[in-house]
């Protein structure tokens, strides 16, 4: 019974087992290639260099993709192992040198983390290929020997996470963006078929068919919204999230966005319902043919995505609209075709995005952005730099964690030299474990690692007493090392740094023999490090994200206002609109990086109070809105129209207004929730009818409609920010 209950508490904090797989891979490679080197070879650097490579990829690296995606990562990261393995090994000789090394190499590898999670998820590992070598003695002859027992390990590893007791690949974005895009597919065909409705029929058939109709729907929508909500950035694991610069996470990342807007739009059109629109279901079908094809098209080995059907579909909507004032306008009519060609714009962003992030040929389809499809003109490596650059400021965390994890690592390289610390490699690897990204999470990172320090000093301390019989660390590394690689994950940090004590210590008991004083000297480092650690957390942006979210919103909405004005004086004929866009995206850019690293905070409740995810789709909103807008209505489109540019200014100027007042209270602590009053289609054109009625002849009407709809639905979005903690069905993608 106990060891049914035992396991069964196993399987509940372990399913699948996944965590013991893991833990008895690494020990396999882990151990043999000790035993191999030390006592087979003979080898003291070897082994040492082939462990710790083993750990430092197996234990402080988290990968995304399937067993071989990830193993090919590791081979593929081996060339940066040995250049930091150099690099340290010249600069050991001097400890001021060892440590501007550490400041540049500590800041470079988590800064090029924003270059996506690969780069990311080895950070931790190449910090300590640089940390063990930069260590004395300074021994350049043991260059090969370090560089073999790294290159052996490291190796082994990815070998044995193919032919070992591989994890399955987890779901990837391609997945999940296919998904989203089959149930927003059959959610088009019901608003399709509802904006169709019933012909023929008895009243009470209707009103039967219509309730029914509605059920449906509001079931379709659920489950597409449940679908576009699994796409969230924020919400998935760091190896998971496509936020790398390279041409498939950024048309993954442009799905994600079309597919929020493509179901924001489609509630618009399905609150309309039910109504005969014959003239907008022709196109809503065309689109939900098209969403599934680019669902199919995400899928490996997916087939091509056509466009044509639907740019004819579009051209048709556009020829179809009213042209000028000859009749009474049917403004409910003119509001549902303006969003329904909205609709099929995002569709075909979609589509377009779909072969470039399944990495298959596009087809001959336009591209309905040719940024999508840029990567002609401009190489990868441009890509690359122009993330970087878009993070590379103070206001940005990763710059700001960057910087506080290369002080502090720095600052204990120094402390670890200056004292002549035997083993300091460890006095950084605590500064490593215990900095967080907040003074108060380095708080309450020190005190478990402190803890299990502790109880792993004593017990290992104890035994080393007892016993100095080398075998007995011999026979039982094994023991420690599945304690140390699995226990940790599952019963919590204090007992990691527990098994991790004594994993070290029994290594070391083989290496360099010290008896029991070697687990005073382990616990006296820690304590070290942790001290630099928790000094580098209060010294340096010591509030965390919560400050820097704040600034960062109200400058995202800031520069959502400029855009709004911009963009329609653009439409009018008066400038461009591309200079406040390219502003607004590097806003966005640091915004969603103090979003992400807030996420992986402790939640501070002063800033629960804000609906963040609210305000991030308020700013993606207005640029996703204008880019798509720009696309249909090209600057001056509306130039001439007197009437038409007197409204749409002074709606713009309330607008802008609004944002900016939203901004000022977001940056002074407040919530943001400014006057503005939304107002649904057809309400919002019911303005526009005085200037269509007092103008003659032909005119843009779409034009006029669309831009005005675009205003009136960034009012509305304006308005659905404010204290309530769950807007998830308008959170950014």
């Amino acid at each position: 019974m106990l060891g049914t209950s035992l396991l069964d508490r196993l399987r509940r904090r372990d399913p699948g087992y996944a965590v013991l797989r893991r833990a008895a891979r690494l020990t396999l490679v882990a151990a043999g290639v000790f035993y191999a080197c030390r006592y087979g070879l003979g080898n003291p650097v070897l082994a040492t260099y082939a462990l710790f490579g083993t750990i430092a990829t197996g234990m402080f690296v988290q990968l995304p993709g399937g067993a071989r995606e990830r193993a090919g990562t590791l081979l593929a990261a081996l060339p940066v192992a040995w250049a930091l393995i150099v690099a340290g090994t010249v600069l050991a000789g001097n400890t001021w040198a060892a440590a501007a090394g550490m400041l540049v190499v500590g800041f470079a590898v988590v800064f090029v983390g924003v270059g996506g999670p690969r780069l990311l998820g080895l950070a931790s590992a190449f910090q300590l290929f640089y940390i063990l070598a930069s260590f004395p003695p300074y021994q350049p002859a043991s260059l090969p020997a370090r560089l073999g027992g790294v290159t052996l390990g490291v190796a082994l590893l990815a070998a044995a996470e193919v032919v070992l007791w591989p994890d399955p690949a987890p779901v990837s974005y391609r997945h999940r963006l296919a998904g989203a895009a089959d149930r927003l597919a059959a959610l088009l065909d019901a608003t399709a078929a509802a904006l169709t409705g019933p012909t023929g029929e008895p009243r009470d058939r209707d009103a039967r068919h219509d309730r029914d109709a509605r059920h449906d729907l509001d079931a379709l929508h659920d489950r597409a919204a449940a679908a576009v909500a699994g796409l969230r950035i924020a919400d998935l694991p760091a190896p998971q999230r496509p936020t790398s610069a390279g041409a498939g996470d950024r048309t993954l990342r442009a799905g994600a966005a079309a597919a929020q807007e493509i179901l924001v739009t489609a509630d618009r059109l399905a609150a309309a319902a039910p109504v005969r629109d014959l003239e907008a279901a022709r196109l809503l079908r065309r689109c939900a043919e098209t969403t599934r094809a680019a669902g199919r098209g995400l899928l490996p080995d997916g087939p091509p995505v056509p466009l044509d059907d639907l740019a004819t579909a579009i051209r048709q909507a556009e020829a179809g609209y009213p042209a000028g004032p000859h009749e009474p306008p049917d403004l409910a009519r003119m509001c549902r075709d303006a969003t329904a060609l909205a609709l099929a714009d995002q569709v075909r962003l979609l589509a377009t995005a779909a072969p470039v992030a399944a990495r298959s040929p596009a087809g001959g389809a336009a591209a309905a952005d040719p940024a999508l499809l840029d990567d002609g003109r401009h190489g990868q490596w441009v890509w690359y730099w122009r993330q970087l650059r878009a993070h590379l400021t103070l206001r940005a965390a990763p710059v700001q964690t960057a910087l506080r994890l290369a002080v502090a690592l720095a600052a204990a390289r120094v402390v670890a030299g200056t004292l002549e610390l035997q083993h300091g490699f460890w006095t950084l690897l605590a500064t490593l474990t215990v900095l967080r990204t907040s003074a108060a999470d380095t708080r309450t990172a020190l005190r478990p690692a402190l803890l299990g320090t502790i109880a792993g000093a004593a017990a290992s301390g104890a035994l080393m007493f007892l016993t100095d019989v080398s075998v007995i660390y011999v026979a039982t590394l094994p023991v420690a090392m599945v304690l140390a690689f699995s226990v940790g994950r599952l019963l919590g940090p204090a007992w990691a740094q527990a098994m991790f004590t004594v994993l070290l210590t029994f290594v070391f008991a083989q290496l360099a023999p010290e008896g029991w004083r070697l687990a005073e000297v382990r616990l006296v480092d820690v304590l070290l490090g942790g001290a630099v650690g928790v000094l580098a957390g209060v010294l340096l942006w010591p509030r965390g994200a919560g400050h820097d979210l704040r600034r960062n919103t109200a400058g995202q909405l800031a520069a959502g206002a400029e855009v709004i004005g911009r963009t329609v004086e653009a439409v009018l004929g008066d400038g461009s609109p591309e200079p406040a866009l390219g502003r607004a995206r590097r806003a966005l850019v640091l915004a969603d990086a103090s979003y992400l690293q807030y996420h992986s905070e402790r939640p501070d409740p002063r800033l629960g109070q804000v609906d963040w995810q609210g305000v991030l789709a308020a700013g993606h909103h207005v640029v996703r809105g204008a880019e798509s807008l720009l696309r249909r209505n090209p600057p001056g489109c509306l130039a001439g129209w007197p009437g038409a540019a007197a409204l749409l200014r002074e709606s713009a100027q309330r607008l802008h207004s609004a944002y900016r007042e939203a901004a000022q209270r977001l940056a002074v602590g407040g919530s943001p929730h400014p006057a503005v009053t939304p107002a649904r289609c057809p309400d919002a054109l019911d303005r526009i009818r005085p200037v269509l009625d007092g103008a003659g002849g032909p005119l843009p009407v779409r034009h006029l409609v669309e831009v005005d709809l675009w205003l009136a639905d960034l009012a509305d979005t304006l308005d659905r920010v404010g204290p309530a903690p769950d807007r998830s069905r308008h959170a950014p993608g």
